[in-house]
């Protein structure tokens, strides 16, 4: 008999969905007799769907977080407690609708990538909970950006729950997986009286590594091969991406206004702007050297291909061009502590990718920036990149 698995892709963007596609192929790889149903919201159905995946009925009622975010952004910046105050009602939903699925389906499990309302829902009324439930991590912690007292208290009361949530007994989550390593995890307290939050992951975290939707080695390739496989020609190739949200725009504007000034001393180069499959109307076009896309499947083999990136701050893009090794340039949110922080830190960390800020940004310093970098080889620090199959590995003994 198949075990049924609820699998539920929460968080922003495209980054998730990307991973957690992945983990369920390795579970399928692994552990033959399953049965993998999803609950997820625009654009991760997107992608489900593309993919061919069993998305339950009752996604069409599962909120979208995107919508709350791109709501509290101003501009290139995002404040995470407008945000959060926003999402409120949204997460409210959701535990509904988790409630009435597990009911209805019968699961014997559920897997939420980081599905946090969820894991509040079942710190409330634990009987919800009908099966062992796994959730993902890949960052730790709120961080405030300001010295706003609001922004500070706010940030303190949610590291509080957090601590609160993950360390109940009986567990809220039967294994928190960290896609991740140790180091990613700032070596500090979560705020005063509260416990130090290395420590705690240790305790009550496992650590899978970092999850990608690629083998290593999947690069190693002849570039040009795989630029001709994708349509390109081999001229310097940029890809600009922001993402799986509509907060960027500004990003793919102020590379467009960079271009031509990178053809004065590179006039083969050639751009792509991938606006993902939020932003409708972007306002550019495509000329003279600039091909303007939505959502790109596989965004990453596009990645691979190229001499240099332009991306937003996000967890999984810079990694991704990390393990790649492609020289890129990226633009935490402003105000978002987990791109300016958390993800800026671990690239840090990895001497990967050059960190910029749009407000201090002109068209002619991303462009001086591009010409030096571009098609440079790195020198990234190597990263564990076989998390998917380990986190399979660890899920493996609910199965």
């Amino acid at each position: 008999m198949s075990k049924k698995i609820l699998f539920i892709s929460g968080s922003l963007g495209l980054g998730h969905i990307t991973r957690d596609v992945a983990l369920a192929g390795e579970i399928r790889g692994l552990y033959k007799d399953v049965e993998i149903s999803w609950l997820a919201a625009h654009p991760a159905t997107v992608v489900l769907e593309e993919r061919g995946e069993r998305l339950l009925p009752e996604a069409s009622l599962y909120s979208d977080d995107n919508v709350p975010a791109e709501e509290s952004a101003r501009g290139h910046s995002l404040n995470l407690l407008n945000y959060m105050l926003k999402a409120r009602s949204a997460w409210e939903n959701n535990v509904k609708v988790f409630k009435k699925v597990t009911e209805k389906y019968g699961f014997d499990l559920c897997i939420g990538d980081e599905s946090y309302e969820i894991s509040a829902g079942i710190s409330r009324s634990p009987e919800i909970k009908k099966s062992p439930y796994v959730i993902i991590y890949d960052f730790l912690g709120l961080r405030a950006t300001t010295m706003r007292p609001w922004e500070r208290a706010g940030v303190y009361i949610g590291n509080r729950n957090w601590v609160r949530i993950d360390s109940m007994r009986p567990p809220v989550a039967d294994l928190i997986l960290f896609s991740g390593v140790e180091e990613d995890i700032p070596d500090r307290r979560f705020g005063p009286f509260l416990p130090n939050m290395r420590r705690f992951a240790r305790e009550h975290y496992s650590f899978a590594g970092y999850m990608l939707p690629f083998k290593k080695g999947f690069n190693s390739a002849d570039k040009g091969s795989l630029k001709k496989a994708l349509g390109y020609g081999p001229n310097p190739l940029i890809i600009c991406s922001i993402g799986g949200t509509a907060i960027g725009r500004e990003i793919l504007e102020l590379s467009a206004r960079a271009l031509p000034l990178i053809k004065k001393t590179l006039p083969e180069a050639s751009m792509v702007l991938v606006c993902g499959p939020r932003l409708k109307d972007p306002g550019l076009r495509s000329g003279d050297g600039m091909e303007v896309k939505g959502y790109v499947p596989e965004l990453y083999r596009h990645f691979a291909a190229s001499d240099m990136a332009i991306v937003q701050g996000g967890g999984t893009s810079t990694l991704e061009l990390t393990a790649l090794k492609i020289p890129f340039i990226y633009f935490p949110i402003e105000g978002d502590c987990e791109q300016e922080i958390s993800i800026a830190d671990r690239a840090a960390r990895h001497r990967a990718g050059i960190r910029m800020r749009y407000s201090k940004t002109t068209p002619e310093t991303l462009a001086e920036a591009v010409v030096k970098n571009i098609g440079q080889k790195v020198r990234y620090e190597e990263i564990p990149a076989d998390g998917t199959r380990r986190a399979a590995e660890l899920i493996g003994r609910f199965l």
